[in-house]
């Protein structure tokens, strides 16, 4: 499986990522509803009268990410790009317009290390629009989906970034 993900920042978690692409971007619309509520109901129209604390939820989509990643037993590359990089998510009917410069494209086999090496490229930037992103992410607390990931074991957040011209 080749999972495609736009690294950008997110309403709901903060940002997004492999993780996120392999929970959210992977799940039925009863898989969505049971991740955004960390599994209370599968039904949609119940949804928002069941959402969790913050934590729950980037909780769940960790634990959905880890069940595709097992489904598929090491079959898989992920590729970050992180060009047009914004608060926002693309599935943001009006998302605001990109507020770093593009920082390049990330290629790796474990989805944890390419999000945790995303959201140190954003930290360790010098571009002053980082901080706008920085603001979405810990405002939602969305490095512990990385964290949660990382607790259940399939992947790390140790990585050695190979930079290719």
């Amino acid at each position: 499986m080749l999972v495609l993900s736009h690294f950008k920042g997110h309403a709901m978690g903060g940002y997004g990522g492999a993780l996120k692409q392999l929970s959210i971007g992977c799940a039925s619309s009863e898989g969505k509803t049971l991740i955004h509520t960390a599994g209370v109901t599968n039904n949609q129209y119940e949804l928002f009268n069941n959402l969790p604390e913050q934590d729950r939820f980037l909780e769940a989509m960790a634990d959905a990410a880890s069940s595709v990643v097992n489904h598929f037993k090491g079959n898989m590359v992920f590729i970050n790009v992180m060009k047009n990089i914004s608060v926002d998510c693309d599935c943001d009917g009006n998302a605001s317009a990109p507020c770093m410069k593009d920082i390049g494209v990330l290629i790796s086999t474990d989805p944890i290390a390419i999000d945790q090496a995303c959201l140190d490229l954003v930290y360790n930037s010098t571009d002053p629009g980082k901080d706008k992103l920085i603001k979405r992410i810990e405002s939602l607390h969305g490095v512990h989906t990385v964290e949660a990931a990382s607790e259940l074991g399939f992947g790390t957040r140790e990585y050695e970034l190979i930079n290719v011209d």
